[in-house]
Parts: C-alpha cells; sequence; structure tokens
C-alpha cells in the first residue's frame, strides 16, 4: 500500500510587474508595494520612515581596500544600502541601486552598498557576477548594521545633500520607480 505524498498548500506567486501595477501612492508620494504572504497579498513590501542618524563616527572598508568616513559623503545625496547575499529581496533590488548610481553619478547620488557580515570573497563574487560596479563596503562585524539601527534587510538610510540623515527605508524597492525618483530628488535638492 502506497503512503500519500505530503503536499504543500498552493501559494499563489505574483510577478515583479505584477507587485508594481498593485503600488500605492501615499501621502508621502512614496509607494507602498503588496507583498505575498502565505495567504496571499499582505503588508507593504517596504515602509519608509523618518531617520535621525547618526551619520558621524564610522569607517567602513570596501572591497578594494579604501577606508569610508563620514567627510566622503559631503556634497552629494547618498543611499546607504544593507544588504546580504542570501537575502533574496536585497539581490532582487541590488539591479535598480546600480541604475539609479549610473543616472545620477557619483558626484550628485552616492549609492553605497553596506554587505552585511559576510566574507569580503562573498560581496566580491556577488558584485561581480551580478555587474555592480558601484563600491560594496564592508559591515564584517554588523556594528555599523547596529550603530544604525538596521534589522531588517535590505534597509537604505538616506542622506540629503547637505549631509542630514532623512529616510530609513525597510524592505525591497525598485530604485528606478516614480516613487523613488521623487525620493532621490528631495534629497538632492535638499
Amino acid at each position: 500500500m502506497a503512503t500519500p505524498m505530503h503536499t504543500r498548500p498552493f501559494t499563489p506567486r505574483l510577478t515583479r510587474r505584477q507587485l508594481l501595477r498593485g503600488a500605492l501612492a501615499g501621502s508621502t508620494a512614496f509607494a507602498v508595494m503588496p507583498r505575498l504572504g502565505a495567504q496571499g497579498l499582505t503588508g507593504p513590501a517596504y515602509e519608509v520612515s523618518a531617520w535621525s542618524g547618526p551619520v558621524s563616527g564610522f569607517a567602513l572598508v570596501d572591497t578594494t581596500g579604501k577606508t569610508w568616513r563620514p567627510a566622503d559623503l559631503r556634497g552629494r545625496a547618498v543611499l546607504l544600502n544593507f544588504w546580504a547575499s542570501w537575502c533574496e529581496p536585497c539581490r532582487a533590488e541590488m539591479p535598480t541601486l546600480q541604475q539609479v548610481a549610473d543616472l545620477y553619478g557619483p558626484d550628485k547620488l552616492l549609492v553605497l552598498p553596506i554587505n552585511f557580515k559576510e566574507p569580503a570573497a562573498r560581496a566580491i563574487q556577488f558584485a561581480k557576477t551580478t555587474g555592480v560596479t558601484m563600491p560594496v563596503l564592508l559591515d564584517v562585524d554588523g556594528k555599523a548594521a547596529r550603530q544604525w539601527g538596521v534589522k531588517v534587510f535590505p534597509t537604505t538610510l538616506t542622506i540629503d545633500s547637505r549631509g542630514r540623515p532623512r529616510q530609513r527605508v525597510q524592505g525591497e524597492v525598485d530604485w528606478t520607480s516614480s516613487a523613488a525618483d521623487k525620493l532621490i530628488t528631495g534629497l538632492i535638492q535638499a
């Protein structure tokens, strides 16, 4: 007698296009994307909230050995994106971060992906295989993530062109979307 096979309940999958179509515009003009939960669509895929820093007092080394400090960020808008290669939403949003970095250029918008507690070789391999040319900073011990209260991946912390901390963006974002463009433009024009 054959034993019945274990079957998992059917969970619908949405394409990225379906998620983008389902975006809702909030009063702050930032999109909130629906996320797939166990029972279907639930909650936002990302959330934007105020962030007040601190920006000072850090030194992070990138994959080329350069040490980045607050002085290196002055005069331009900054996206500090905490990510890890094991994080699917992080991997999904990385190409759009690269696109906005290329679009604006580092003189206007400095996009700094900060790898969370992975060996440098893994971060370098990820950048190489995905075409990431932005400087990839290494948070080898997780100290920067703890200092800035990062508990969700990906999390992007924004700094305006005057060096003021602005927003904490938790979750996967299409940084080429119109909502993200408004956020970035606000940072550059500050």
